[in-house]
């Protein structure tokens, strides 16, 4: 076995953030998912289920430090007004051994909630929890 294989693990600190072509330094992590839509199909004379794809949806969380009111500039006006703004969240996971990279572009982003909890004694965060309508695979490792 190689004993330097866990240089080649990727690791939070080798990962940036940009929202609408910003980059968000204070981001503290990303998670989001595709999920396939599945319905299932059936048949007379036949015990077993099929499934037909139907499509897929997109959802996600951002977490940063709070340093600012990320949430509140860019969904306060949107959730009175109904009208929401264009998002693009491109994500960047860098295996420093290799120098590879792993990009996604998460396009037709909608914050689906915005607050802010503090805490005594506590670093204060920011949650902002998010659908999307479209991906793009820029690079993979």
């Amino acid at each position: 076995m190689n004993p330097y294989m866990g240089n080649h693990v990727v690791s939070g600190n080798d990962s940036a953030v940009w929202v609408n072509n910003e980059v968000w330094p204070d981001f503290k992590s990303i998670e989001y998912k595709v999920t396939g839509e599945f319905e299932d199909v059936t048949f007379l004379g036949d015990s077993r289920t099929y499934k037909k794809y139907m499509g897929y949806n997109g959802e996600g969380t951002l977490t940063f430090n709070k340093m600012r009111s990320r949430g509140a500039s860019i969904m306060g006006d949107a959730f009175k007004s109904g009208i929401m703004p264009d998002i693009k969240i491109v994500t960047k996971i860098l295996n420093r051994a290799t120098g590879r990279s792993e990009r996604v572009a998460l396009l037709g982003v909608i914050f689906s909630e915005f607050g802010s909890s503090t805490e005594a004694k506590s670093i204060a965060e920011e949650e902002l929890p998010f659908t999307f309508s479209e991906y793009e695979i820029l690079e993979t490792m």
